[in-house]
């Protein structure tokens, strides 16, 4: 299928709540196709009816009755305000490269808004280079917070055995930065102030080879040496009040963390006029 054909047939891919239970058990499907987890990491149906019951979203994407796509997310509080963990974002393989798993991030953030939400947050493996890009350069999100081996083993293959080290996505779904990120505007000349210019201030980068060396046994070890200087690096900017406010992505597909120091405008109408919020996680 061209890529032409792909978008076409995302385009007419249907965003809606899911609410039957058939469509919950889909969810279920769709997961195992996309992560082939065993039975001791797989996230039962149960779970999805419970999310969509009690304050949380789970959104899909429908070809026609066929569930291809969906986003999962579980009500949270954190510093004394609610927000969305969106736990979970799954999106077939022959749909995938077509903007599907953006639309999905959307709808959450539409529906989010509707009920007074204005952050969520997620995780994501540091070292998946096409999803950090869409969730900082895409969609706006901060991240000031790694996770070594945040969920322990995991039994699927894309994991490569290692550590299941994360980055907490911070999507501040009212902020200046989400907006014009939105909207396809680039700030070239952010605003200054004393203490940061906007400006990149460190990169970190990972090479499009890791994929290949987290599948290769042999290799193996090459992603994790990455991963380990990574994390380091990482968590020592964040303890220096830096945070990842940008990504880039060469011609030949590597990517790459840019961290400077927050503005105001990256945490939401409240914070723009405070610098506290700059390093405060709340």
């Amino acid at each position: 299928m061209s890529t032409e054909e792909s978008a076409q047939q995302a385009r007419e891919v249907r965003i809606a709540p899911v609410k039957e239970l058939s469509d919950f058990e889909q969810c279920v499907a769709v997961q195992l196709a996309v992560w082939g987890y065993s039975d001791s990491d797989l996230i039962p149906k149960r779970v999805f009816v419970v999310a969509s019951a009690i304050g949380g979203q789970v959104i899909g994407a429908f070809a026609g009755k066929r569930l291809v796509g969906f986003a999962m997310s579980l009500p949270g509080l954190r510093c004394g305000k609610s927000y969305l963990h969106s736990h979970m974002l799954a999106v077939l393989p022959e749909y995938r490269n077509s903007g599907l798993g953006r639309r999905l991030k959307l709808a959450q953030r539409e529906n989010a808004l509707e009920s007074g939400i204005e952050r969520m947050e997620w995780t994501f493996d540091p070292l998946e280079i096409k999803n950090a890009h869409l969730n900082i350069a895409r969609l706006g999100v901060v991240v000031r917070r790694y996770m070594p081996d945040f969920y322990g083993p995991s039994t699927s293959p894309l994991q490569g055995n290692l550590p299941t080290d994360r980055l907490v996505a911070e999507w501040w779904l009212r902020s200046s930065r989400v907006e014009q990120v939105l909207s396809g505007i680039v700030n070239e000349n952010p605003p200054k102030n004393s203490e940061n210019s906007g400006k990149a201030v460190e990169r970190i980068t990972i090479p499009a080879a890791v994929y290949e060396w987290k599948r290769s046994v042999e290799q193996r070890s090459l992603a994790l040496s990455l991963q380990t200087k990574n994390r380091i690096a990482l968590q020592d900017a964040f303890r220096r009040g830096l945070a990842v406010t940008g990504y880039e992505r060469t011609a030949q597909g590597d990517g790459c963390f840019v961290l400077t120091r927050l503005l105001g405008a990256d945490l939401g109408p409240a914070s723009e006029s405070t610098s506290q919020n700059r390093t405060n996680k709340c």
